[in-house]
């Protein structure tokens, strides 16, 4: 779905973006659902003003979903919950970190990947709240990993795909598993830029993707079929929804 700002728009968005510009040239160089008081106070800090543009892009896609697609609202919801259920299958990982799926894939699919950084922090606060899994502290580098940057190689992956001629579901399937293993691979540069060790950055880097590997690789593919699964049950059961968004109608243009 194409987001077009208006002029208020635009300025909140831009402003937005001086919080994370500031606590750059603020914060020294140094700095799945990595877990409380893992991260330094300036990582945590600069890691949450980082997202911030995002959650407003992503606030703003929000409301003209709810305003201009109301079929799709109920929709945009389970996006939320199944991401909610997927990341909460959590197994234990690297020292600090664990390893699940992360289920914000598909809804980057069907609506773009801003509405996911809003998505995932409101799941990432209520696994932090009500599961202990993750942290308030970590919330910020939890949601750039998970509700960020997974959801925008998801997406991007997916519209390659498509260009592609893939079939859609194996599009799918493919998007959602990437964006899944490209969390992870930011959630260990967070861990090492954290914790470089006496090697350095690059070498702590290396050590927690090996580690991560070793679970999150299997389960990569494990949530990019069950994706691919949940989107064909959409398809026979939530279709004027899906039209509502465009999603059928660009691909069957497409096809």
């Amino acid at each position: 779905m194409k987001t077009k700002f208006t002029r208020p728009e635009r300025r909140l968005l831009a402003a937005s973006c001086a919080v994370p510009i500031t606590a750059a040239l603020c914060t020294n160089a140094g700095a799945m659902h990595i877990m409380e008081g893992f991260l330094p106070q300036g990582h945590a800090i600069a890691w949450g003003a980082v997202c911030l543009p995002f959650v407003v892009w992503g606030l703003i896609a929000m409301r003209k979903i709810v305003a201009q697609h109301r079929k799709a609202v109920l929709l945009l919801a389970m996006m939320g919950a199944y991401a909610f259920v997927l990341s909460a299958l959590k197994r234990p990982s690297v020292t600090g970190s664990s390893s699940h799926p992360t289920g914000t894939g598909l809804g980057a699919v069907l609506f773009g990947p801003a509405p996911m950084a809003v998505l995932g922090m409101i799941v990432l606060l209520f696994q932090a709240i009500l599961l202990a899994h993750g942290g308030l502290t970590t919330l910020g580098a939890n949601t750039f990993s998970m509700a960020i940057a997974g959801p925008f190689v998801s997406f991007g992956v997916y519209r390659l795909c498509r260009k592609l001629k893939v079939n859609r579901l194996v599009s799918v399937g493919i998007a959602c598993a990437l964006g899944d293993l490209f969390t992870y691979c930011i959630t260990a540069a967070q861990l090492a830029l954290a914790h470089p060790g006496e090697q350095g950055v690059l070498a702590s880097m290396a050590e927690f993707l090996g580690v991560f590997a070793l679970t999150q690789i299997p389960l990569a593919i494990v949530e990019g079929i069950l994706s691919a699964i949940v989107l064909m049950m959409l398809e026979s059961f939530a279709k004027p929804e899906l039209r509502e968004i465009g999603f059928l109608q660009k691909e069957v243009v497409k096809a």
